[in-house]
């Protein structure tokens, strides 16, 4: 039987949901057209008739599953949805989705930045209309909240349910979903704190970094605006004043800088760490942990860099030494969390870790909310809420 007469008709579909778990597993830059063939049994050529090339496949894939969140967002919120009802609606339905297509929102959360320049904005702009219809859903039934605050707990329910994709922890389907609604509504229901500013720190000057210090951090500003794969030795030779060959003196590999930022990522938590679980009461050591992660993760660059650093190519052992130092980390919350909450399953308490986790990261990287007076103090309500530990 020849490959045409056997094609199904959803073959675009199949061959994309192939190429989406590829992605995920490897990254958007390690995977070529080959590989994908290979894994759905067909030929090059035969893939090349569904797709100009893998950025049309990754862009078929993300544009799709953002379309069935537009979808969800039109049902839940229609006139044909009870007023009191929308929201629980809107939360139910994206819940499903998170759970039954989680590698979608790692696509989107991991690879968008693959994508072409104009479906990038194409999604940029209909998240804003997303975001705006669920704010108005919200203040449908908080009227007191001003729409900047609206907007702000919907992007962390968002956070919620894209959380999904930077674990593999599982449960039952239905109590999966159930499990994503409460941690949503959560964020949904949390008051924000209006502190008065903190008071301004000065940080005196220890002298000129160190070479190694200066190259390093421009780096780590590269990596963070660009991307690992589109920054090149060159571009951070230049941008710390030097030629790009004399890196090489500091840092035998791009992929050995990326492993030196992890590591001082990972050290600073630390540090922070054991300072806030510096107390007998394991409630409120919880609460000083998620607001250590807060203050660190918004003033240290390259937390947010390492973040991708299991997608960089880099020597095995170095990125199963980072990989354990993140799940330790990750286990320290969860053996917190489940002392406070004992009720709670420990599955679900290290999914209510990672979703608390995904808010601060999340949020941290969107400038529309991180420039906002308060940020540092109600993104760390936030966190408290979604553990249970608020108040």
């Amino acid at each position: 039987m020849t490959e045409h007469s056997s094609r199904p008709r959803d073959r675009r579909a199949q061959l994309a949901a192939v190429a989406a778990e590829l992605f995920r597993a490897r990254g958007f830059p390690g995977v070529g057209i080959k590989d994908i063939a290979d894994a759905a049994g067909v030929t090059g050529p035969a893939l090349y008739r569904h797709f100009a090339d893998k950025q049309a496949i990754l862009a078929y894939v993300v544009l799709t599953g953002f379309e069935e969140m537009e979808a969800a967002t039109a049902s839940a919120l229609s006139d044909s949805v009870p007023p009191a009802d929308q929201l629980e609606s809107l939360l139910s339905r994206l819940a499903t989705q998170a759970v039954e297509r989680r590698e979608i929102a790692a696509l989107w959360r991991w690879e968008g930045r693959h994508l072409p320049k104009e479906d990038q904005r194409e999604i940029a702009r209909r998240s804003a209309l997303v975001l705006a219809a669920w704010s108005k859903a919200l203040q449908a039934r908080r009227p007191e909240l001003p729409a900047e605050d609206a907007e702000l707990l919907c992007w962390a329910a968002l956070s919620v349910f894209g959380s999904v994709s930077v674990h593999h922890t599982s449960v039952a389907r239905r109590r999966f979903a159930q499990l994503l609604i409460e941690l949503a509504l959560n964020v949904l229901n949390a008051t924000l704190p209006s502190p008065a500013t903190p008071p301004s720190v000065s940080i005196a000057s220890l002298g000129t970094p160190s070479r190694r210090e200066q190259v390093l951090a421009e780096a780590t500003a590269l990596f963070a605006q660009r991307g690992y794969h589109a920054v090149s030795m060159e571009d951070i030779g230049s941008a710390a004043g030097i030629a790009g060959p004399s890196v090489y003196r500091h840092f035998p590999s791009k992929a050995a800088l990326m492993v030196a930022i992890g590591h001082r990522a990972a050290d600073r938590l630390a540090v922070a760490a054991e300072r806030a679980l510096q107390t007998s009461d394991e409630r409120s050591a919880l609460r000083r942990l998620a607001a250590s992660y807060v203050h660190t993760i918004l003033h240290t660059p390259e937390l947010l860099v390492s973040f991708s650093a299991d997608r960089v190519t880099m020597p095995d052992r170095d990125k199963a030494d980072l990989l354990r130092v993140q799940r330790d980390y990750v286990a320290q919350w969860v053996t917190l969390l489940s002392t406070v909450r004992p009720s709670l399953p420990a599955r679900e308490a290290k999914i209510t870790v990672h979703a608390a986790l995904t808010i601060a990261n999340d949020l941290a990287r969107t400038r529309r909310v991180a420039s906002r007076p308060h940020f540092e103090a109600e993104l760390t309500t936030l966190l408290h809420m979604v553990l249970g530990v608020a108040g």
